[in-house]
């Protein structure tokens, strides 16, 4: 059964439009500030609600994809939405240090973990293979992109409605927007196969594996370890970006953020296509060595209290863009290796390297940083070997089996 694929573009949308509300989980630092001054908490109480709404998202996953697998993108995503808003509602009630992990961090990171993973298997299933990786980077690039807007909108409404107020305008317009696009997240009817090029036969599609499956393979703890590697360096950097900033730019750190953001958006949909063209392995080979070299070049560039703006403003969008090709990438390495029939689950067990990785190498960084005196070449030295490392385990990711085929002689 062919279709059209307009109805794929529209799920596609509603994936991207999805992410970009989720991604309030990057504008945390607007918030750091406001909470420091009007609940007076200090210390981890300020990182606490961030970190364990991360580490959530990453867990939450897996029962989101069992859930996306079972029941469809529609309901998952509306239980996002749902518990989102619930979150951000419970917050704007309270300034107490438990409540809010337990509506930040708890609720909202367990609301991303659900909207997140049904965003993205639906579009996949519209689209030939030859399109994975585009598909896969345009999805997830709202998730990058969502400081953008994010951010000055946050700090509109905390200095116009304060804190509390502005948690409850978020809670209510999550769950509006999230569960008003989760209406259109569909799978495609029985049947249906994807068009592709003219005179191109699609690939065969790769036998559907469940997760305790894949764990039982190298193949999949290769790659966990991989994206353990190529997340965590990267948060290592973003999280600190606008402090390294503000030693060289002032006030005008903000600028460097946004535009690491729209990197990290970008970042997304060129990995994608590009994989699509060159494969996935040799992509990410790239992305992890030039993601190494800028850890090496950004050493003298963030040391220098005289270096140009421009200069820093451009390493930020390349370091953003590398970080986010592997929130392209390993979606698409889970489609290629292990099929879309447990998509979801086996992309959330493969998931929790960058919710592992975020956790340890950023409070690495932290701890480098605060041994050397605030200095940051230890914590670019450590990111720029291990991406090395990274870059060498590629060679040995194995191709899938239905790739590994001989092509049918032409008659």
């Amino acid at each position: 059964m062919t279709t059209s694929p307009n109805r794929g573009w529209i799920v596609t949308f509603a994936g991207l439009g999805i992410n970009l509300a989720l991604g309030v989980l990057y504008t945390w630092s607007m918030f750091k500030g406001a909470i420091e001054r009007e609940f007076g908490w200090k210390g981890s109480q300020l990182n606490d609600p961030y970190a364990l709404c991360c580490l959530v998202f990453a867990f939450a996953m897996i029962l989101a994809g069992r859930c996306q697998d079972k029941f469809g993108p529609r309901l998952t995503a509306t239980i996002g939405g749902v518990l989102v808003g619930a979150g951000m509602v419970l917050i704007s009630q309270t300034d107490r240090y438990g409540l809010w992990l337990l509506g930040f961090g708890v609720l909202v990171g367990a609301g991303i973990g659900f909207g997140y993973s049904s965003a993205t298997p639906p579009a996949l299933k519209w689209f030939p293979p030859s399109k994975t990786g585009l598909i896969a980077g345009l999805v997830v690039a709202g998730f990058g992109l969502a400081p953008v807007y994010l951010a000055p909108l946050s700090q509109f409404l905390l200095a116009h409605y304060k804190l509390q107020n502005s948690m409850l305008i978020f809670g209510i317009a999550f769950v509006v927007i999230v569960c008003g696009l989760a209406q259109l997240l569909v799978n495609p009817p029985a049947g249906y196969v994807a068009a592709t090029a003219a005179g191109t036969a699609p690939k065969p599609a790769p036998a559907g594996m469940t997760p305790s499956q894949i764990l039982r393979t190298p193949g999949f703890w290769l790659l966990w370890v991989i994206y353990f590697i190529g997340a965590g360096a990267g948060l290592m950097v973003i999280g600190s970006i606008s402090g390294m900033a503000k030693q060289s730019m002032g006030h005008a750190a903000f600028v460097a953020v946004a535009i690491m953001a729209i990197g990290n958006a970008g970042g997304r949909i060129a990995a994608g296509t590009l994989s699509d063209k060159i494969g996935r392995r040799w992509t990410l080979f790239l992305v992890l060595v030039i993601q190494a070299v800028l850890m090496f070049i950004a050493i003298p560039v963030t040391a220098s209290k005289e270096m140009a703006a421009v200069v820093i403003v451009l390493l930020a969008a390349l370091i953003g863009a590398n970080y986010g090709a592997n929130l392209a990438l390993f979606p698409s390495f889970t489609k290629d290796l292990w099929g879309l029939k447990t998509f979801g689950m086996n992309y959330g067990v493969l998931f929790t390297a960058w919710g592992v990785g975020g956790l340890v190498l950023p409070r690495l960084q932290q701890t480098l940083t605060a041994q050397s005196g605030g200095s940051y070449q230890s914590s670019f030295i450590t990111a720029g070997v291990l991406l090395l490392i990274g870059g060498a385990l590629t060679f040995l990711i194995k191709p899938p089996h239905h790739e590994l085929q001989p092509a049918p002689a032409k008659t």
